[in-house]
């Protein structure tokens, strides 16, 4: 089993579109492809708001496949053209990692 920390920038103008993105079409068909979200965070500095989510996949086979899966989703593709063509972009810079339980981790999620 592991863990998938990402980590995208969101802009304070569009960042209720990108909610609604995420919320109503991109997790869903994440969920189609076979992601499992564990947990979705917002945070915020001066310098800017991430959006931060937790994905678990049981093996790195699986997550890279998930992953090409919904790059080759047309559905998907096409709602990202839409709110690009609405809202202008919505999503920065994107920084992800992967993450191993340390075998004295005292509490695995999931």
């Amino acid at each position: 089993m592991l863990h998938q920390l990402r980590v995208y920038e969101i802009f304070e103008g569009n960042k209720a579109a990108f909610h609604d993105r995420f919320r109503d079409h991109a997790a869903r068909i994440m969920e189609r492809h076979g992601f499992r979200i564990l947990a979705m965070w917002e945070t915020s500095s001066e310098a800017r708001t991430e959006f931060v989510y937790l994905l678990e996949w049981p093996d790195a086979e699986t997550m890279a496949e998930g992953w090409s899966r919904l790059a080759a989703d047309e559905e998907w593709s096409e709602i990202k053209r839409e709110t690009a063509a609405a809202h202008g972009p919505l999503v920065g810079d994107i920084d992800e990692r992967v993450l191993h339980a340390v075998p004295y981790s005292p509490k695995r999620i999931g």
